[in-house]
């Protein structure tokens, strides 16, 4: 009689905790030892510009972070950049989607139109916004201002934050538009038509159907934008550096600012630190609105 086989065994006798080995070792390197190695520096006096000045720091550099106005400030447009994009992006995105999915001629040139600014490289959006749309004197904007009479405005020294706003949320608009615009379209016509002959308007077809059949997909676009929208960087830096004074600096930008302006690795790795806690606050909020959300 045939003895059974070992449990858990799999081809060529290897068990499978074998055969996870290489790809959680990867994993451990990958995440786990540049994490520590921040945590390691943030507990460390380590500036480059006063190599004498070394060795452990213990809770120092957190010490002088978190009574930095700096950091509070670069927070605080943190979390008004994503939060301003996001809603221009969700609600724009909505609408554009339900525009999309109507016929009209030239749909299809208009969707690869509308969907372009995706790709197109942060840097190179931030110089055009910069130089084309945004300049006071030979921008775009400054033209219209010109020709209705009214005086340009200097964008970036008036209106810093509403500047990256704007930069950034065309950038991620057509994003939330594809996502939206997939999502809508399998919405059941028929219950649509079915809506239309029971008296229903555009109006209440598109707040009682239409947009409870886009809530998981705008949950989506949520939490997929606002992980990179915490990290937004070559747009200050191309456009406003961080100012006038800590107007745009966000807490990606300040991190920037204190490594490689400031030479202060223990701070920077310390603001590193900081972030990567915010960034799994806000995975854990998002994590658990989708799922709430895929629940209904």
């Amino acid at each position: 009689m045939n003895k059974p086989r070992a449990a858990g065994r799999t081809v060529g006798g290897l068990r499978p905790l074998a055969l996870q080995a290489p790809a959680v070792t990867l994993l451990f390197l990958w995440m786990i030892v540049p994490l520590a190695m921040t945590v390691w520096f943030s507990l460390q006096r380590y500036n480059l510009l006063m190599p004498t000045m070394a060795g452990f720091a213990g809770l120092e550099n957190y010490e002088y972070l978190f009574t930095d106005p700096a950091l509070w400030t670069s927070m605080i447009n943190t979390l008004l950049l994503v939060g301003w994009v996001l809603v221009i992006t969700v609600v724009g995105g909505t609408l554009l989607a339900v525009l999309f999915q109507q016929e009209f001629f030239g749909r299809g040139i208009a969707r690869v139109l509308v969907i372009s600014p995706f790709f197109v490289m942060p840097t190179v959006s931030a110089l055009v916004w910069k130089n084309l749309m945004m300049h006071p004197a030979n921008g775009i904007f400054a033209w219209i201002a010109q020709l209705f009479g009214t005086q340009p405005v200097d964008w970036f020294s008036s209106l810093p934050l509403t500047s990256i706003v704007m930069i950034v949320a065309w950038q991620w608009l057509p994003f939330a538009l594809l996502i939206l615009l997939t999502a809508i379209q399998s919405l059941d016509e028929d219950q649509v038509e079915a809506a239309r002959m029971d008296g229903a308007g555009p109006i209440a077809i598109f707040f009682f159907i239409t947009l409870p059949h886009l809530k998981r997909a705008i949950s989506v676009v949520i939490m997929i934008e606002m992980i990179f929208l915490l990290t937004v960087f070559a747009e200050i830096f191309v456009t406003t550096s961080g100012g006038p004074g800590l107007a745009t600096t966000n807490l990606a930008y300040l991190i920037y600012i204190r490594a490689l302006l400031d030479f202060d690795v223990g701070m920077a790795s310390a603001g590193g630190v900081v972030a990567i806690i915010l960034a799994n606050i806000v995975a854990i909020f998002l994590v658990r609105l989708v799922a709430r959300n895929l629940e209904d």
